[in-house]
């Protein structure tokens, strides 16, 4: 499946970072969920990463809507972009609540 599929799909996705929980090698605080689809496999060979946004408190599992891509230009591990069904978030929102890790990354973001 290309990654761009999930576009507009409603996703299941694990959360091995919980909002809030601290980044075992860089020590940063995870202001999202974030996680993987299972069973996947993206361009660095793990699992596809999800951010979940709009839940605002620790996760372990959710199904919602993929909104949109975050495509690394200078990487191989895009990431999908969740969220609740009745939610929607803006690029400039999408680029604000995942700057904490896009900020190292020449990204751009699918729709």
């Amino acid at each position: 499946m290309n990654i761009k599929d999930y576009l507009g799909k409603i996703v299941k996705i694990k959360i091995d970072r919980p909002f809030g929980s601290k980044h075992p090698k860089h020590g940063f605080i995870y202001p999202v969920n974030y996680g993987y689809v299972p069973n996947t496999i993206s361009g660095d060979d793990e699992e596809i990463d999800a951010y979940l946004l709009g839940v605002f408190k620790p996760t372990i599992e959710y199904e919602g809507k993929c909104i949109a891509i975050i495509h690394r230009i200078n990487d191989n591990d895009d990431k999908l972009v969740i969220t609740p069904t009745n939610k929607d978030y803006s690029n400039d929102a999408i680029e604000a609540l995942t700057e904490f890790q896009e900020q190292f990354f020449k990204h751009e973001i699918i729709r």
